[in-house]
Order: structure tokens, then sequence, then C-alpha cells
């Protein structure tokens, strides 16, 4: 039987549920877990969680996501759904492959989501000296970059981590606090070449790209971050040292070298947050951009046939691809070529 895509992932995560694998209670995989897990769009993955809410197996818990429901495990079981074929899954079962009926620990990068150990649970106490700051930070960034900001909570943390929620304010001292480390951690990630390459231009582009590869991993840092009332972290520190340090002894005043590193970084972020936005609309509507884009086309035509924007309307008849890759390198060579003027003029004078 050739199922779609969304049918035959959905058949899966029926058949964990019905073998007991996925017991009420336990976390299914998110929209961003399946589309990273099986290789599929966001509306694939929108419509799998949709198909089982609909059966009544799974239902949404704010703050944790959406888990098996109490009446997920059929009674009598009957004839599994068709598993998806190798090209749908995440990774096939290879020999001496770990038994999926196993009891494993779930993490945001473990799609499996076998139940966890209960002894495990019990081992692990508000005074478990395996419970660290770091630790529970890289279990947080893991969460919102799977699940977005939004999806995030002391809660959803600690049951990543199988630990009691009060537990963690022994070592973060609220969600504020846990945001601000988890940016820390983030900004540390960046590392910036001791051997400085070129001259202001080659490092400028090369931080920007930096940067921009950062929030590509995290979507949750750029809507996360303020540039009018910046959080005191201290990693981000080191990089813009760096950018100011390749502005200094061109002529440029204090002030004017602060703003033009400010002007790039706020480019750089500005652009970034599409990434979470997008993600987001995704989720909610089942369409990406492609597809949206296609279901305004009637009313965008409308909109513009009686005349009274004809360069728009001839500029949208061509073929255009929208792409937020090509949009940060046009907008980048622009903004250094702009820096390049105020630089040579900053030299002349």
């Amino acid at each position: 039987m050739n199922l779609p895509p969304y049918a035959q992932i959905a058949a899966e995560l029926r058949n964990r549920i019905e073998a007991g694998t996925l017991v009420p209670g336990d976390r299914v995989p998110s929209t961003r877990e399946i589309t990273q897990q099986w290789g599929v769009a966001m509306a694939t993955a929108t419509k799998v969680l949709a198909a089982l809410r609909q059966e009544g197996l799974v239902r949404p818990v704010p703050g944790v996501g959406t888990v098996v429901s109490d009446g997920g495990r059929r009674a009598g079981g009957g004839a599994p759904a068709p598993s998806p074929p190798a090209s749908l899954r995440g990774a096939s079962p290879a020999a001496g492959a770990p038994d999926p009926r196993a009891t494993v620990r779930r993490t945001s990068s473990d799609p499996a989501l076998a139940p966890p150990d209960p002894r495990a649970a019990r081992r692990r106490t508000p005074s478990d000296p395996m419970l660290t700051p770091e630790r529970i930070v890289a279990a947080a960034v893991a969460v919102a970059d799977t699940e977005g900001l939004a999806g995030l909570s002391m809660r959803r943390v600690a049951t990543e981590l199988g630990v009691a929620t009060m537990s963690l304010y022994r070592h973060i001292a609220d969600k504020d606090d846990l945001v601000l480390q988890m940016m820390d951690t983030a900004f540390g990630e960046c590392r910036f070449p001791t051997d400085v390459p070129g001259g202001w231009r080659d490092r400028l582009e090369l931080a920007a790209r930096t940067l921009w590869a950062m929030f590509r991993r995290h979507p949750w840092l750029a809507p996360a971050l303020s540039v009018t009332r910046p959080q005191p972290v201290a990693a981000a520190l080191a990089g813009a040292e760096w950018m100011l340090a390749a502005l200094d002894n061109y002529g440029l005043d204090p002030s004017t070298m602060l703003t033009t590193h400010i002007t790039l970084f706020n480019y750089v972020r500005g652009t970034a947050v599409h990434l979470e936005l997008e993600a987001d609309a995704e989720a909610v509507s089942g369409l990406n951009s492609e597809e949206w884009m296609d279901t305004q086309q009637s009313t965008l035509r409308s909109i513009v046939s009686a005349g009274k924007f004809p360069v728009f309307e001839r500029l949208i008849a061509t073929e255009y691809e929208f792409d937020l890759e090509n949009l940060f390198e046009f907008g980048l060579q622009r903004l250094l070529d702009g820096f390049e003027t105020l630089i040579e003029g900053a030299r002349d004078r």
C-alpha cells in the first residue's frame, strides 16, 4: 500500500503506541523533531500530529509538548499499520542496533522517545551531584533548538532531565536566568581566529558569517536578544571586542566605531529573527513559506490588477525565488560597501 509520507510516519508512531513502546504521558516527537528525523517538510510533520490527535492517540500539554493520551494504547491492538520505508526514517535499524522496546532516556536529540527508566528517576534527587548548571543549560538549549523559545519552561527542562522541577532552582534562579545562561552558551560556540585575516572588511565579513551560523544553529536566540536593552552576556563581548578591534586605527571616532559594530550585529540578528518566526508559522499553518505564498497569489494579483502599482505588478510577473540565505548575503555585501565608503572618508580626513 502506497501511503503518503505523513500517513506512513503516523503509522510508525501509532505502532509504537500500540506496542507499548510509547505509554500514556510519554512525549512524542514534536513537528521540528519529525522534520529532522524523517527529513520531511514542516507541513508533513504537522499532518502527522494532527492525524494522531484525530484518532485520540495523543494530546497537547502546555509546556511539555504532545504526549500519548490516556487511551493511547488500544486494547487488543489489532493489525499493526504499515511502517514507512527506510527512505522516510531518520535511521534504519541495523544489525546490532538496540531493541526499540528497550527502556532508554529521552532527550531532544533522541526522538525514539522510549519510556524512561523509573529506577533512574528515583536515583535523581534534588541533591544529585550529576545535576549541574551546565547540564541544565545544555538541556534547555536542546529543547529551544527543537521546539522554540515558546516551548521552553523550567518544567519542560526538568522533564528532559528526568528530575523534579524544583530541583532546577538549586542551580538556576528562574527562567530569565536560564535564558541568559543559554545565550552565553550559544555565543561561547563562536570562535574567532587569533591570527587576524586580511583587513577590516575580511574580519567583519568573517564575524558576520560566524554570527549567522550561530543563529542558524539556534533559531530561538535572535528573538531572545535585545539591541536596545542588551543583556549582559559575557561570551558575546568576545565577538564584540574582535569586531571593534577590526575597526580600530582606521580614523573612526569611538561613537562611529560602536555604531558600525551595532549596525552590523543588528543586521545579522534582524535577518535571523525570521528563522524562528518562519518555523513557528509553519507549525501553526502547516505550510512552508513557498506553499503559503501560493495561497496568497490570487489575492495579491487582485490587489495589483487595478494598475495602481505598475512596477510591482511587472516584477511579480517574473520568476523570483525568495531565499533567506541569498537575502543575508546580498545585504551583508551592501552593508560592507557602505562601511568602506565611511572608512575611506575617515582616512582622507
